[in-house]
């Protein structure tokens, strides 16, 4: 089996809807289970937060997300961002779309100094994306 590297976004009790609202975004199966599936101890306020989700898109891409328990520092995800990069504008030109819904835009998507298409946003879950359009080979 091949390795692979997936993003694991951290959460504050608000995963569900993250990852709900990600999947509006690129499509594909969503599976979640929270701290009360999982059959170990669990405190009464982290019951029915996510332990584990994963969204595995159409197109292959996986992204992972869990809620903090209790009693772990929760940091927002101010010191990562996701890239999104390839060259199928329509598809990335969605994306960018669906993730601006209430986003902070850092870079308007636009003509890059290297040539390609490029933008930076804050989703509305404070986590921060980079979508990359490679220009057309000519």
């Amino acid at each position: 089996m091949q390795s692979k590297l997936n993003p694991y976004i951290s959460f504050n009790g608000n995963a569900k809807e993250a990852v709900e609202f990600y999947q509006h975004v690129f499509g594909g199966k969503l599976i979640m289970s929270t701290f009360k599936e999982s059959g170990s101890p669990v405190a009464p306020a982290d019951a029915d937060k996510i332990i584990h989700a994963m969204l595995t898109a159409d197109n292959g891409m996986i992204l992972m997300a869990s809620d903090t328990p209790s009693g772990m520092r929760y940091e927002p995800g101010s010191a990562i961002s996701i890239s999104l990069s390839g060259g199928n504008e329509q598809e990335l030109q969605g994306y960018w779309d669906k993730l601006s819904e209430n986003a902070k835009i850092s870079m308007p998507l636009g003509k890059a100094p290297w040539g390609d298409t490029f933008g930076m946003l804050t989703d509305k879950f404070g986590i921060g994306w980079m979508v990359n359009i490679a220009a057309p080979k000519l």
